[in-house]
């Protein structure tokens, strides 16, 4: 599985759409994890996708709002625990993807 995070609208999605097939591509994987009863098991599930993109969100503001921040911490454990899952970790910024983990399979 390629793993893929960044900012909002660093090109993350852009960038998978032209590494696997849409069928096989989990976006905003983030968007899961604060009603997820268990982060592992959803990081199992989402690890049978080819390629799955979460977006960053732990760079910003700290939210006032309990929840908020339970949702947030909840989407950096999952980042977490998709990257360690992950063959290959991708960060994009700008529309530029750089390699933290593993090697991107040629296309």
């Amino acid at each position: 599985m390629i793993f893929i995070t960044g900012p909002l609208y660093s090109g993350k999605r852009t960038f998978a759409k032209k590494i696997a097939p849409k069928e096989k591509i989990f976006t905003e994987a983030q968007e899961l994890a604060a009603d997820a009863d268990d982060l592992n098991v959803l990081a199992d599930r989402l690890a049978e996708y080819d390629v799955v993109t979460a977006t960053e969100v732990g760079g910003g503001v700290v939210p006032m709002d309990p929840a908020q921040r339970t949702a947030r911490e909840a989407a950096g454990r999952l980042a977490c625990l998709l990257a360690g899952r992950a063959d290959c970790v991708v960060e994009m910024f700008c529309g530029l993807p750089r390699i933290l983990k593993g090697e991107l399979p040629q296309c």
